[in-house]
């Protein structure tokens, strides 16, 4: 019955974002984002605690508001995203976004070498992913919990394929991966979610300690696939910049231990100095310093 339920719904906003103004979308994001930073205490404490955590007291309360508010926006802009691009032409998914260093992946393409996309939970990473795979022309294939729903779990995957884009789930995900890399799909990897300690590496964050997920690393070691960072940011939810950074190295050495903290811990740099060009575009509710709380210096405070 829920299921049933989650189809409707899925089906009346399909109708109604793509016949209400953008205008009006917008201001109605930015009420709701406002109204859920101000009633959740929750989350507010756990943005306000990661942004002491990160930046110390560099921010007023006020720009912690700010911060903390778009961090929801960003949220409802990348679930609304995907509602609003059901169905639509793959030219009109590409008519307000613009890409830097599209020529890093083109060169990779041009030797016939394949690569690991690299990202995060930062500005409109649904939209990120649907539009790389369409401009260069490649299936990408993302990694993804399954949503509990069966039903809009199928939806979502047919939405997310009439773009080039497949999903694996994190159940099982190394098998999956190693499977369409030997196809020769891109693997896409949102590295920036805390991990259990048992399933993870440590690296240093914003100068604290914090969990990374290794499933890049690792299948970039196995496989000597380079790692290409990508991130989308927009300043007014219309209009969104892709940028493509320069590759990350793979790295095999007789010290796989090694080689695999390197290979994380470099990707856990390019997070962080991205996030620090534009804060208000990374998902501050992440509980990404879990399990290291009592041992980061700057972290007194942080939840537990």
């Amino acid at each position: 019955m829920l299921d049933y339920i989650y189809l409707g719904m899925y089906k009346f906003f399909t109708v109604m974002l793509k016949v209400l103004p953008e205008r009006f979308m917008r201001n109605m994001m930015y009420g709701i984002a406002w109204l859920a930073y101000t009633l959740s205490a929750k989350q507010r404490k756990r943005i306000t605690d990661n942004l002491q955590l990160a930046y110390g007291e560099t921010f007023s309360k006020k720009e912690q508001k700010e911060i903390g508010i778009h961090a929801f926006i960003n949220l409802q802009d990348t679930v609304f995203g995907i509602v609003k691009r059901d169905g639509l032409e793959k030219e009109k998914v590409l008519e307000n976004v613009t890409f830097e260093g599209c020529e890093i992946i083109k060169k990779y393409q041009d030797e016939g070498r394949n690569f690991i996309l690299i990202t995060g939970h930062y500005g409109n990473w649904e939209l990120l992913s649907q539009a790389i795979a369409i401009k260069c022309e490649l299936t990408l294939v993302g990694v993804g919990r399954k949503i509990d729903s069966d039903t809009m779990d199928e939806v979502l995957k047919k939405n997310r394929e009439q773009f080039n884009v497949e999903m694996v789930y994190k159940k099982g995900a190394l098998k999956d991966c190693m499977k369409v890399i030997k196809q020769g799909k891109v693997v896409g990897i949102l590295t920036d979610q805390a991990l259990r300690k048992n399933q993870s590496i440590d690296v240093s964050f914003f100068g604290a300690k914090a969990t990374h997920t290794p499933l890049a690393s690792i299948l970039s070691r196995k496989f000597g696939l380079d790692l290409i960072p990508a991130y989308i940011s927009t300043e007014d939810y219309q209009n969104y910049t892709v940028k493509i950074y320069e590759p990350i190295s793979s790295l095999k050495t007789d010290n796989q231990e090694e080689d695999l903290a390197i290979l994380t811990q470099m990707q856990a740099d390019i997070t962080e100095d991205v996030i620090r060009q534009y804060p208000k575009q990374w998902f501050w509710m992440h509980r990404r310093w879990k399990g290291f709380a009592m041992n980061n210096e700057k972290s007194n405070n942080y939840e537990k």
